[in-house]
């Protein structure tokens, strides 16, 4: 089955050094994951001042600049995964360096018949 792990934190509580040894530790992580066949794709996202949200209102584009909804935390990242069972992504989830000082939200995929490939 398919996990995607959704990485939140407070994007201002790394420092730079902080963020680089995450990237690091990530990337280890996402290469120790390929070697047991569970690495789909990875990738941290940029700051959340650079995200812009589309909605459809009565047929009418609705384009805002910002995220979603103010919070605590925001969406830094993600790993998506292939795994066993739910107790097999929570073990990943818990080595994902963002755990530290964030918050890593499991997902199972719902896996679409037909949709191209990547």
């Amino acid at each position: 089955m398919k996990y995607l792990l959704l990485i939140y934190a407070d994007e201002n509580a790394w420092t730079d050094a902080e963020r680089q040894a995450c990237y690091g530790e990530s990337t280890q992580l996402a290469h120790n994951l390929k070697e047991n066949g569970q690495f789909i794709s990875t990738s941290p996202l940029q700051p959340v001042a650079t995200a812009t949200c589309v909605k459809v209102r009565e047929s009418k584009r609705v384009v805002t600049d910002g995220p979603f909804a103010e919070a605590r935390e925001q969406l830094g990242g993600y790993f998506m995964i292939e795994a066993k069972n739910l107790d097999e992504a929570i073990d990943v989830a818990g080595r994902i360096p963002g755990a530290r000082k964030g918050t890593v939200e499991i997902r199972p995929v719902v896996e679409i018949p037909n949709l191209p490939a990547a």
